[in-house]
């Protein structure tokens, strides 16, 4: 089981990804400090599954390409490891099916997906709504502990907000 670590060793992740109609999927990882400065970016490439696998995938293809896929490959990838995960995409839980760190949603006005009681634990933390996968409901209590450091009013979906944009510049810097 995940212990919450204090203080200075707080790194969190915040990890997002983006479809793109004509390139696929994108996904980035902001690791940074409790504060929110950025200590490392990681991002894929666009991943384009083909029509075989998205007849062989059905709704099972965006869980598999943003959790299993794209969000593991960015943990694997960053030096700085976070001590647990924010997204922003109900789709990206599966992750915490194939890692130790605890893993949640932050409900933002961009979450995707739609929290079910059957399949989803909730908790509030300040204002900010955050979900898990039931089977791993202890992440809550131990993220909500590592938020403790945070001010009520600090926006968590800040850094949420940066990786989605950092995303989008990079596809533009690409091109």
């Amino acid at each position: 089981m995940a212990t919450a670590a204090t203080g200075k060793d707080i790194k969190l992740g915040f990890l997002t990804v983006i479809e793109m109609a004509d390139r696929g999927f994108m996904g980035g990882l902001l690791v940074t400090t409790l504060t929110g400065r950025p200590l490392e970016f990681q991002c894929t490439t666009p991943v384009q599954p083909n029509k075989t696998q998205q007849i062989l995938y059905g709704t099972t293809l965006g869980p598999f390409i943003k959790g299993e896929l794209i969000a593991k490959t960015l943990l694997e990838r960053v030096q700085i490891k976070p001590v647990a995960i924010l997204v922003d995409q109900l789709d990206i839980l599966g992750l915490r099916n194939h890692i130790e760190t605890p893993v949640a949603v932050l409900k933002t006005d961009d979450t995707t997906g739609k929290p079910n009681d059957a399949e989803h634990a909730k908790r509030t933390h300040n204002r900010n709504e955050l979900y898990a996968l039931k089977a791993f409901s202890e992440d809550l209590a131990i993220i909500a502990e590592m938020l403790k450091g945070i001010p009520a009013e600090a926006d968590l979906g800040e850094p949420l907000y940066r990786t989605n944009e950092a995303l989008r510049e990079t596809l533009k810097t690409a091109a």
